[in-house]
Protein backbone atom coordinates (compact mmCIF):
# COMPACT_ATOMS: atom_id res chain seq x y z
CA UNK A 1 0.00 0.00 0.00
CA UNK A 2 1.14 3.54 -0.79
CA UNK A 3 0.30 7.00 0.40
CA UNK A 4 0.37 10.32 -1.37
CA UNK A 5 0.43 13.75 0.26
CA UNK A 6 1.63 17.32 -0.19
CA UNK A 7 3.44 18.69 2.87
CA UNK A 8 4.89 22.07 3.78
CA UNK A 9 8.30 22.74 5.34
CA UNK A 10 6.94 21.94 8.83
CA UNK A 11 5.20 18.77 7.55
CA UNK A 12 1.85 20.57 7.78
CA UNK A 13 -0.79 19.32 5.35
CA UNK A 14 -3.78 21.57 5.91
CA UNK A 15 -5.69 24.15 7.83
CA UNK A 16 -9.41 24.31 8.56
CA UNK A 17 -10.08 21.17 6.51
CA UNK A 18 -8.34 22.15 3.27
CA UNK A 19 -4.93 22.81 1.71
CA UNK A 20 -3.77 26.43 2.20
CA UNK A 21 -1.52 26.13 -0.87
CA UNK A 22 -2.60 23.85 -3.70
CA UNK A 23 -0.46 23.62 -6.81
CA UNK A 24 -2.16 22.72 -10.09
CA UNK A 25 0.85 20.62 -11.17
CA UNK A 26 0.62 18.65 -7.90
CA UNK A 27 -3.12 18.09 -8.34
CA UNK A 28 -2.38 16.75 -11.82
CA UNK A 29 0.33 14.48 -10.36
CA UNK A 30 -2.20 13.22 -7.77
CA UNK A 31 -4.85 12.52 -10.44
CA UNK A 32 -2.42 10.69 -12.73
CA UNK A 33 -0.78 8.70 -9.92
CA UNK A 34 -4.01 7.53 -8.30
CA UNK A 35 -6.10 7.03 -11.46
CA UNK A 36 -7.40 3.45 -11.59
CA UNK A 37 -6.29 2.71 -8.03
CA UNK A 38 -8.09 2.22 -4.74
CA UNK A 39 -7.95 5.33 -2.55
CA UNK A 40 -8.53 5.42 1.22
CA UNK A 41 -9.71 8.65 2.81
CA UNK A 42 -11.28 9.79 6.03
CA UNK A 43 -14.77 11.21 6.31
CA UNK A 44 -13.52 14.79 6.81
CA UNK A 45 -11.24 14.58 3.77
CA UNK A 46 -14.16 13.29 1.68
CA UNK A 47 -15.99 16.47 2.70
CA UNK A 48 -13.27 18.41 0.82
CA UNK A 49 -13.70 16.36 -2.39
CA UNK A 50 -15.30 18.21 -5.33
CA UNK A 51 -19.04 17.98 -4.64
CA UNK A 52 -18.24 15.66 -1.71
CA UNK A 53 -18.49 12.85 -4.27
CA UNK A 54 -16.22 9.85 -4.92
CA UNK A 55 -13.13 10.59 -6.98
CA UNK A 56 -13.80 9.43 -10.55
CA UNK A 57 -11.79 6.57 -12.03
CA UNK A 58 -10.86 5.15 -8.63
CA UNK A 59 -12.19 2.66 -6.09
CA UNK A 60 -13.15 4.93 -3.17
CA UNK A 61 -12.87 3.71 0.42
CA UNK A 62 -13.88 5.70 3.50
CA UNK A 63 -12.21 4.96 6.83
CA UNK A 64 -14.40 6.11 9.71
CA UNK A 65 -15.33 4.93 13.19
CA UNK A 66 -18.89 6.09 12.62
CA UNK A 67 -21.58 3.58 11.68
CA UNK A 68 -22.67 5.19 8.43
CA UNK A 69 -23.01 4.69 4.70
CA UNK A 70 -21.36 7.10 2.28
CA UNK A 71 -22.73 6.83 -1.28
CA UNK A 72 -20.07 5.68 -3.73
CA UNK A 73 -17.67 4.55 -0.99
CA UNK A 74 -16.90 1.23 0.65
CA UNK A 75 -16.82 2.01 4.37
CA UNK A 76 -14.20 0.48 6.66
CA UNK A 77 -14.19 0.97 10.42
CA UNK A 78 -10.57 0.17 11.32
CA UNK A 79 -7.11 0.53 9.80
CA UNK A 80 -6.80 -3.27 9.78
CA UNK A 81 -10.05 -3.64 7.82
CA UNK A 82 -8.90 -1.02 5.31
CA UNK A 83 -5.49 -2.72 4.97
CA UNK A 84 -7.16 -6.06 4.26
CA UNK A 85 -9.41 -4.47 1.64
CA UNK A 86 -6.36 -2.80 0.06
CA UNK A 87 -4.90 -6.26 -0.61
CA UNK A 88 -7.72 -6.84 -3.12
CA UNK A 89 -6.56 -3.92 -5.28
CA UNK A 90 -3.67 -3.87 -7.71
CA UNK A 91 -2.68 -0.43 -6.39
CA UNK A 92 -3.88 1.45 -3.32
CA UNK A 93 -3.15 4.93 -1.97
CA UNK A 94 -3.95 6.45 1.39
CA UNK A 95 -4.95 10.05 0.61
CA UNK A 96 -5.74 11.63 3.99
CA UNK A 97 -6.45 13.35 6.21
CA UNK A 98 -4.07 13.65 9.11
CA UNK A 99 -5.49 10.98 11.42
CA UNK A 100 -5.97 8.54 8.53
CA UNK A 101 -2.34 8.99 7.47
CA UNK A 102 -1.16 8.31 11.03
CA UNK A 103 -3.37 5.21 11.36
CA UNK A 104 -2.41 3.76 7.97
CA UNK A 105 1.31 4.68 7.91
CA UNK A 106 2.43 1.34 9.44
CA UNK A 107 0.72 -0.52 6.56
CA UNK A 108 2.36 1.57 3.81
CA UNK A 109 5.56 0.69 2.00
CA UNK A 110 5.93 3.79 -0.21
CA UNK A 111 5.15 7.46 0.41
CA UNK A 112 4.86 9.88 -2.50
CA UNK A 113 5.54 13.27 -0.94
CA UNK A 114 5.24 16.64 -2.64
CA UNK A 115 7.35 18.94 -0.45
CA UNK A 116 6.12 22.53 -0.82
CA UNK A 117 8.67 25.11 0.33
CA UNK A 118 6.30 27.21 2.43
CA UNK A 119 4.86 27.55 5.91
CA UNK A 120 1.28 28.74 5.46
CA UNK A 121 0.22 27.87 9.01
CA UNK A 122 -1.25 24.40 9.31
CA UNK A 123 -3.42 22.84 11.99
CA UNK A 124 -3.01 19.31 10.62
CA UNK A 125 0.34 17.57 10.20
CA UNK A 126 1.83 14.52 8.54
CA UNK A 127 4.48 12.52 10.46
CA UNK A 128 7.98 13.79 9.66
CA UNK A 129 9.38 10.83 7.71
CA UNK A 130 12.91 12.26 7.98
CA UNK A 131 12.71 11.69 11.74
CA UNK A 132 11.44 8.09 11.50
CA UNK A 133 14.30 5.60 11.28
CA UNK A 134 12.34 3.01 9.29
CA UNK A 135 11.60 5.49 6.44
CA UNK A 136 14.27 6.55 3.94
CA UNK A 137 14.39 8.60 0.76
CA UNK A 138 14.35 6.50 -2.38
CA UNK A 139 14.34 9.38 -4.89
CA UNK A 140 14.06 13.14 -4.96
CA UNK A 141 13.39 15.52 -7.83
CA UNK A 142 15.13 18.82 -8.35
CA UNK A 143 13.35 21.86 -6.95
CA UNK A 144 10.58 22.91 -9.31
CA UNK A 145 8.44 26.03 -9.38
CA UNK A 146 4.85 26.97 -10.16
CA UNK A 147 3.76 30.61 -9.98
CA UNK A 148 6.75 31.44 -7.79
CA UNK A 149 6.09 28.55 -5.38
CA UNK A 150 8.99 26.11 -5.01
CA UNK A 151 8.36 22.37 -4.52
CA UNK A 152 9.91 18.98 -5.14
CA UNK A 153 8.79 15.36 -5.26
CA UNK A 154 10.30 12.93 -2.74
CA UNK A 155 9.59 9.20 -2.65
CA UNK A 156 10.18 7.48 0.69
CA UNK A 157 10.24 3.74 1.36
CA UNK A 158 9.43 1.93 4.59
CA UNK A 159 12.38 -0.33 5.43
CA UNK A 160 10.19 -2.47 7.73
CA UNK A 161 7.92 -3.73 4.92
Amino acid sequence: MNLIVAVYDDWGIGCCGTQPIALSVDRKFFRETTRGAMVIAGRKTIGDFPGKKPLPGRINVALTRQDMEIPGFTVCHSPEEAAELAKTAERCFVIGGGSIYRQMLPFCDTAYITKVHADPGSDTFFPNLDALENWSIESRSEWLEENGQRFCYIDYVNQNI
